[in-house]
């Protein structure tokens, strides 16, 4: 895995593709992440946050668009793979994401509090595992960042107001 090519362009074009789905989340009233999977220069799966739509604590966009793209491959091995998503992963999906043996994974803002591809710590690359994935991250930060601070800052307004 050494040799894998970083193509920055495309890394950004991509994370714009999960920027869209994190966009479709906020605007679904769920917390606005999103994620494709890229195979061969081809997106394979196209996911957001679902928690709050589907009742279900794992309706991460991670994990929808992992089941998306093993369904495509046809199978549960993602080793060619690319994940883009827009919020470093939580610890399930990074376990998925080591489960499903995913090549590489791209993230845009980083999570200090709960993030497990390096904030808190980093499952993807956990030396006693049996796969690990490449990682790059800070990828349009900045954009992905700002879409989470905007659904957080008018999630409390709402509520402030509910209280007024």
């Amino acid at each position: 895995m050494d040799d894998v090519s970083i193509d920055l362009a495309s890394d950004s074009y991509f994370m714009g593709e999960a920027l869209r789905q994190a966009t479709r989340a906020f605007e679904a009233g769920e917390v606005p992440v999103g994620a494709v999977i890229v195979r061969d220069g081809r997106i394979i799966a196209r996911a957001y946050n679902q928690v709050e739509l589907l009742k279900d604590a794992t309706a991460h966009a991670e994990m929808l668009a992992i089941t998306q793209a093993e369904a495509a491959v046809g199978d549960w091995r993602l080793n060619e793979c690319t994940l883009y998503v827009t919020k470093e992963p939580c610890p399930m999906c990074a376990g998925a994401m080591v489960h499903a043996r995913l090549g590489r994974v791209v993230f845009g803002a980083p999570d200090p509090k709960s993030g497990c591809a390096g904030g808190v710590l980093n499952l993807l690359q956990f030396a006693a595992f049996n796969h690990r994935c490449d990682l790059a991250s800070g990828i349009r930060e900045d954009e992905c960042r700002s879409l989470l601070r905007a659904f957080f800052l008018q999630r409390r307004a709402a509520k402030d107001a509910g209280n007024g």
